[in-house]
């Protein structure tokens, strides 16, 4: 019995586009001939492809939760199927496969190969086929650092004995591929204690002591661009998020920044002095006076 299609994916019936497109990213990004190879995530690449082709579709999703999958089977319902009467691997002259165009000869090489819709083949894998159609592109591992990676860097590489020059853009992360002649770069970017990557974005902490939470004030924090002062409201809780808009990783394509959130942790000392205890102590007191309590 065929697999459904809607548990392939991961998402309900009910699912939206977009959840159906986030949860073929995903999938699609695991099981990538680029990144595992042997048969069984190569079988599983092309199912999740297939799902997300019926799905991703308005009239090919109503069709199948219609008929099922027979509707896209050779002389089902729907006509000749999602391949155009046999798919890449029966002999078709052309057709797609999920988001992918193709052209296919008797002699079994894909050619006319499209790029993902969504970008993220040609982002991570240079655009290279997932059916291991053609020649693959050889790839060679390249190391920079996190700040390098915001801000953009050139380095010296040596490919066969060659040695050359490679500008990494602003903004690339971590196992992203860059087309370097006849090569595929693939960066690896070290992690930086000081910040987290959310995409585009950047999460830090801010440590703050009791009395500067609740007194709140100016506060110097660092960004991927240097330090910057921020106001940190009276009474800030633990966990509050500050956003500092356009301060995070420039986009490799096209215009702008992604954000910066500085995380306000409460530091509680774990040693007092005798003056601070007495301090905190008279606090408690007037608080248990007014009624309100600590927060």
């Amino acid at each position: 019995m065929a697999k459904d299609f809607y548990e392939i994916l991961g998402v309900s019936k009910s699912a939206s586009q977009d959840e159906i497109k986030k949860a073929y990213r995903k999938l699609a990004l695991q099981y990538h001939p680029d990144r595992n190879k042997g048969k069984e995530s190569e079988e599983k690449f092309k199912e999740v492809t297939k799902a997300f082709e019926v799905l991703s579709s308005p009239e090919k999703r109503q069709q199948y939760d219609q008929f099922g999958a027979a509707a896209f089977e050779q002389g089902g319902p729907a006509g000749q199927g999602p391949f155009g009467g046999g798919g890449p691997f029966g002999g078709a002259q052309g057709g797609q496969y999920g988001p992918f165009t193709y052209t296919y000869s008797t002699g079994g090489q894909g050619q006319g190969m499209g790029f993902d819709p969504f970008d993220i083949f040609e982002q991570f894998f240079g655009g290279a086929s997932p059916f291991g159609g053609g020649q693959r592109r050889q790839a060679y591992s390249l190391t920079i650092s996190f700040e390098e990676a915001v801000h953009g860097t050139e380095k010296s590489v040596t490919i066969d004995g060659k040695s050359q020059k490679i500008k990494i853009p602003a903004g690339v992360d971590n196992g992203n591929r860059i087309r370097f002649g006849d090569y595929d770069v693939v960066v690896d970017v070290k992690p930086d204690k000081r910040f987290q990557r959310e995409g585009y974005d950047i999460v830090s902490e801010k440590e703050l002591s009791f009395a500067q939470a609740a007194l709140g004030g100016e506060m110097e924090v660092e960004t991927v661009d240097g330090k910057i002062k921020i106001r940190v409201p009276s009474g800030a809780q633990p966990n509050t998020l500050i956003r500092l808009s356009g301060k995070g990783v420039k986009h490799v394509r096209g215009s702008g920044k992604g954000d910066h959130y500085v995380k306000i942790k409460i530091v509680i000392p774990k040693k007092l002095s005798g003056k601070q205890k007495q301090l905190l102590e008279e606090f408690e007191k007037e608080s248990s006076k007014s009624g309100k309590g600590w927060f």
